[in-house]
This record gives C-alpha cells, sequence and structure tokens, in this order.
C-alpha cells in the first residue's frame, strides 16, 4: 500500500567546465562563479519527478538549476553554451574545453527538458483525475453531517475514539514531514561530499601522472648522474696522471689542468642541480599522500552518510507502517459504530411498532 524504499537524488550526467553567471548590473556581462574547471552534473529526484542542474565549488553551490519545460540550452560559440533560469533570476554561462563536450552537455539539456515535460503533463493528468473524486465525496461529507445529531447523542464514546485517531494521524504526518526533511537535508550534504570526492579524485589522478612522469625523469637522470660520475673521475685519473709525467708541469700543462678542473667544476655545479630536483620530487610524494588521506576521509563521511539515510529511512518505513496499522484500525472502528448504528435502527424500530400496538390497546 506504501512504497518501502524512496530512491535519493541520483546523478545523471557529468561533466567539467568553466562557470559564468550574467552580471546583475549590466545584464551583459559575464562574471566567472569559478577560478578552475568543476564538475557539473544533471541529478533526477524521484521522490518529486524534478530533474536539477547542480555544481559544487569548494564548500558552497554555484549551480543549483531547476530544469523546466520552458528552458532552452543555446550554443553561443564552438565551446560556449548557456540557458536562463528565471527562478534564481539569473543566466548560466558553461565554457567546455571541445566542441564534443559542449555537444553532449547540449544533448544531455535536451532530454531533460523533454523528460520534465512529460513528468508535468503525468501530474496534471493525475490532478484532474483526482479532483472529479473529491467533487463526488462533498455531498456524502454533508448528508453525514445533516444525520450528524442523532449519532452524536446516541454514540458519544465513539465519537471520542474519531478524535484520538484524528490526533495520532496527525502526529504521524509530522513526523512523517520532519523525516522528509532531514532526508533531503542529508541528500544536499551526499551531493556536496560526491562533488568534493570528485574534485580529490581529479586531482589525485593528476598527481599520480605527475609522480609517473617524474619518477620517469628520475629514472633519467640517475643514469645521468651516474655517467657524470664516472666521467669526473676518469677526469681526475688523467689530472693525476698528468702531473705525474710532468712533475713541475710547464704552461701547457697547466693550462690543461686549468680545462679539466674547471670541467669537473661544470660537472659538479650539474650534478648538485640533478640531487635537488631529486629531492624536489621526493617532497612532492608526501603532497600526495596527504591528497589520498584526504580522499579517504571524504569516501568515509559519504559512508556515513549513507548509513544514516539508511537509518532514515528506516524510520520512514516505520511510520508509514504505523500510519497504515492505524488507518485499519480507523476502519475496523467505523465499521463497528455503523454495525452499532444498525443495531439501534433496529430497535427503535421495533419500540415503534410496541408503541403502536400499545396506543392500539389503549384505544380499544
Amino acid at each position: 500500500m506504501y512504497p518501502s524504499h524512496r530512491e535519493r537524488e541520483q546523478p545523471i550526467f557529468s561533466a567539467r567546465a568553466h562557470v559564468f553567471q550574467i552580471d546583475p548590473a549590466t545584464k551583459r556581462n559575464w562574471l566567472p562563479a569559478s577560478k578552475h574547471a568543476v564538475t557539473v552534473s544533471f541529478f533526477y529526484d524521484a521522490n518529486r519527478t524534478v530533474y536539477r542542474i547542480i555544481s559544487v565549488g569548494g564548500t558552497k553551490a554555484i549551480i543549483n538549476s531547476t530544469i523546466t519545460p520552458n528552458m532552452t540550452f543555446t550554443k553561443t560559440s564552438q565551446k560556449f553554451g548557456q540557458w536562463a533560469d528565471s527562478r534564481a533570476n539569473t543566466v548560466y554561462g558553461l565554457g567546455f574545453a571541445t566542441e564534443q563536450q559542449l555537444q553532449q552537455f547540449s544533448d544531455q539539456f535536451k532530454e531533460v527538458k523533454e523528460a520534465a515535460r512529460l513528468a508535468r503533463e503525468k501530474s496534471q493528468e493525475k490532478f484532474e483525475l483526482i479532483n472529479p473524486a473529491l467533487n463526488i465525496a462533498a455531498p456524502q461529507e454533508l448528508s453525514e453531517d445533516r444525520h450528524s445529531p442523532p449519532l452524536l447523542t446516541v454514540n458519544g464514546p465513539e465519537d471520542k475514539l474519531f478524535r484520538s485517531k484524528s490526533a495520532d494521524m496527525e502526529q504521524l504526518t509530522s513526523e512523517k514531514e520532519r523525516i522528509k526533511k532531514m532526508l533531503s537535508e542529508g541528500s544536499i550534504c551526499e551531493i556536496n561530499l560526491e562533488a568534493e570526492l570528485f574534485t580529490l579524485q581529479d586531482s589525485n589522478a593528476k598527481l599520480v601522472a605527475a609522480l609517473h612522469e617524474a619518477n620517469t625523469g628520475v629514472v633519467e637522470w640517475k643514469k645521468q648522474l651516474a655517467e657524470y660520475q664516472e666521467e669526473t673521475e676518469r677526469l681526475r685519473d688523467q689530472v693525476a696522471e698528468l702531473e705525474a709525467q710532468s712533475g713541475q708541469p710547464g704552461p701547457s700543462g697547466s693550462e690543461t689542468r686549468d680545462e679539466l678542473t674547471q670541467s669537473l667544476e661544470e660537472l659538479e655545479a650539474l650534478l648538485k642541480a640533478k640531487v635537488e630536483e631529486i629531492h624536489n620530487l621526493q617532497s612532492k610524494k608526501s603532497d600526495i599522500h596527504e591528497l589520498e588521506k584526504e580522499r579517504e576521509e571524504a569516501v568515509q563521511r559519504l559512508q556515513d552518510l549513507e548509513t544514516r539515510n539508511t537509518e532514515l529511512e528506516q524510520r520512514v518505513e516505520s511510520a508509514e507502517q504505523t500510519l497504515a496499522s492505524s488507518l485499519e484500525e480507523r476502519e475496523r472502528a467505523e465499521s463497528e459504530v455503523q454495525r452499532v448504528v444498525d443495531v439501534l435502527d433496529v430497535k427503535i424500530y421495533d419500540l415503534n411498532d410496541l408503541r403502536q400496538s400499545l396506543a392500539k390497546l389503549i384505544n380499544k
């Protein structure tokens, strides 16, 4: 009778783009809403049958646009597109890295817009089907009001029972609305955490690629370093041999030694620079470890939030079951009251017959 599971807001399509908003003062210039490319995603809320475009930059949402059938996404250049959101009273602009990404986003916008139109038509049809039922039920409620004085006179305790059941239903309804609100807040937190996780994963992939490239460079530099060290040792041996052969070196031996000394100094300076580069690359490894730790913490927070949402769904399911039980009890009470009313009608009819019989006897 009631749904046992509520689907959370789910992402449909995601893309990376630079986000802009129209200048509210001039309505002509674009203002950047993000310093770099961010993730822009289409989301579908199954509870409210609503499609939204959401993008989170840092700790705040820079796009939160509900898609309606009258919206239009316009490609103004090969890599830029825009759409107007009357509810947010702004115009959003997206700059993509390639023309293909812009086309994919535009196609997805058209599909979601069509789905929003179909969802609105279904909701209108459902509303039109519900309205005649309400109009038919109105005279029945009025007739019950016309016959209410005898029922109130005869069945006072049952009326109190109805009031208590109504109070329980109002309490259950308020509890259900409160849990719905908590679920929606949890969904927003989950979206923020997912966006943060996407950002961390993107940064992690870039750093891993940089580390891989740096490791390749380190291997090459170590190989060059070994060659330089061998060349240095060879030059030192040559210097020692020349000094041993010459005893007291002449002008030509002195010039050769100066040249060898200069080459040796240049090689040592180059060796020192390579060692510093190796140290810099090793320091970058610690930064990658810190980012990996942050990513694991974000994943853990996301798992905790999912656990909390599961608990809230279980509470909603329990509240719905309690509400169903209360409705069943109310129906049983109404049937019992109707049975008592029928018995009383029979009794009253018998009493009237008895009165008529007594009146006939008295007249005789």
